[in-house]
């Protein structure tokens, strides 16, 4: 396996597991959230303000805390934090894209890593809110799935903002799995068996 494999996915949908165990069993590299470790390690900007901005774009209209302090001799200076964000995630899916095959979760990596290969998860409401109870119990199915709605409108305008495509559109990824339906394992087979077919 020669390739980068990106995920993007619903909140719910079990996206992240699927590009775990897809990983393991490739024995090649998992990054979801480590981006911003590396991120932050590269730039002047707190771990803190990257989990804040994580996966987010600012309003259209500025206001003065969406802006950081950073040299004014920085590509940086005065760009809002949401940007700033963005361009040092950037950097570092670049850079591990260039270091070899591994599996990179959402963040708009399916644009970023051109030769790569792409996949979206997804799932029914029902089954990503009976999902998520499984791992908080503590939350109503209510709640939950408003609190699914909101990411995923995130999710879908930040892709917009940031690549001009329309998140979860097939004719965008080379493979979209309906986890609700096919479960994690069968996607990451499913995965599997597509890899071997697209690098022959």
């Amino acid at each position: 396996m020669s390739r980068v494999i990106t995920i993007s996915r619903e909140f719910g949908s079990g996206g992240r597991e699927v590009g775990f165990r897809l990983a393991e069993k490739l024995g090649i590299p998992f990054y979801d959230k480590e981006i911003i470790s590396m991120a932050a390690e590269d730039t002047n900007i707190s771990e803190d303000v990257f989990h804040n901005h994580d996966e987010v774009i600012g309003n259209k209209e500025r206001i003065d805390h969406d802006y950081v302090s950073v040299n004014p001799f920085s590509p940086l200076y005065e760009v809002p934090v949401s940007d700033q964000v963005f361009m040092a995630q950037s950097q570092i899916i670049k850079k591990l894209a260039q270091e070899g095959p591994c599996v990179i979760i959402g963040r708009c990596s399916d644009i970023l890593v051109e030769d790569g290969f792409h996949v979206f998860i997804c799932a029914g409401m029902k089954k990503r809110v009976e999902r998520m109870l499984a791992l908080e119990p503590q939350e109503t199915a209510r709640k939950m799935e408003s609190r699914m709605r909101q990411i995923d409108q995130k999710r879908r305008d930040y892709y917009q903002y940031y690549s001009g495509n329309e998140w979860g559109n097939p004719r965008n990824y080379h493979l979209s799995l309906n986890s609700g339906k096919l479960g994690v394992e069968k996607c990451v087979d499913v995965i599997l068996e597509s890899l071997k077919l697209y690098e022959q």
